[in-house]
């Protein structure tokens, strides 16, 4: 696809222009390209937009042009649409959201405000997306005492029935297997017995599937395995689970960024790489989990 270019330069003493500039290019949801180079995707609705932003530099004495320009192959194009990435707006609304009373009826109101005033700049939508949009549906179907609606039907179990054990899933572990063997054997089957399938389509009939097609606990509607498996057995609730499930969400399906997921990510790999079979690398991982999990109960807002 082809991109809106608009070039500006401003004279320097022209500092109430070039906020008022910058504040009309920050609401059409402009990248930047680099220092005086703004981007939008190509549409005549924009062509306008940018004509007119134009006009306002001419106008404070500066000088603007816009271009049509777009991506020699597919990783320029690629750098381009990752300069609209909105992932960072999104986790400030859902912090926001996170610290919002949901009987608070105006602040409710405030915030699907801010949702709709950034998915309407949003021009390359994703998983960050999904998840804001899923948090304020949850806040209000709260507000409204009703459950929340979502994609696929997530059954309330009793852990009382699912002890000693086997659980089954895809070996060479990463990121949200690794986190959902934790959960299962830290809270929910402490004696669980864990195997490692080449196929899973050979899982045995016994054994409780996760992480894969047609398992027991695999993603379902936005969640991953990890935050199924916590739901299953009431332990969303938990606001250390809930943060290492964020991690976990981060780091498998993308959306949302979280501060701590680069961190885990390369302790992982590290110990992936070290470990010589999936038993060893679940006890080495295991650990990663449970400093999460201690460091998260220690902070002020998880009491």
């Amino acid at each position: 696809m082809d991109f809106l270019a608009l070039f500006v330069s401003l004279p320097t003493r022209q500092t109430a222009g070039r906020m008022r500039i910058w504040r009309a290019l920050r609401a059409l949801g402009c990248a930047t390209l680099r220092d005086g180079v703004y981007l939008l995707p190509d549409s005549g609705k924009h062509v306008a937009a940018l004509d007119e932003v134009a006009a306002e530099v001419r106008a404070a004495q500066g000088m603007a042009d816009v271009f049509l320009l777009g991506g020699r192959d597919e990783s320029q194009q690629a750098a381009i649409i990752a300069l609209f990435d909105r992932a960072t707006d999104y986790a400030a609304l859902l912090a926001t959201m996170g610290r919002t009373d949901g009987n608070d009826g105006k602040a409710l109101r405030g915030l699907k405000r801010d949702l709709a005033a950034l998915v309407a700049i949003d021009y390359f939508p994703g998983e960050a997306q999904r998840q804001a949009r899923a948090a304020l549906a949850a806040l209000e179907a709260a507000a409204n005492g009703e459950p929340a609606t979502t994609a696929g039907e997530i059954r309330r179990l009793a852990s009382a029935d699912f002890q000693g054990r086997t659980w089954a899933t895809r070996k060479n572990l990463w990121v949200d297997r690794m986190a959902s063997a934790w959960l299962i054997r830290r809270f929910i089957d402490r004696k669980a017995k864990f195997l490692w399938l080449d196929n899973p389509k050979k899982c045995p009939k016994a054994a409780l599937g996760f992480d894969f097609d047609g398992a027991a606990f695999t993603h379902v509607g936005g969640r991953v395995s990890f935050e199924v498996l916590a739901a299953s057995f009431g332990l969303d609730a938990d606001p250390a689970l809930s943060q290492i499930a964020a991690i976990v969400h981060c780091l498998d399906v993308g959306g949302v960024p979280v501060a701590e997921a680069a961190g885990v990510e390369a302790v992982l790999a590290g110990l992936r790489a070290a470990s010589e079979d999936d038993d060893k690398l679940l006890t080495a991982a295991a650990r990663v989990f449970d400093g999460l999990y201690q460091h998260y109960q220690q902070e002020p807002t998880n009491g």
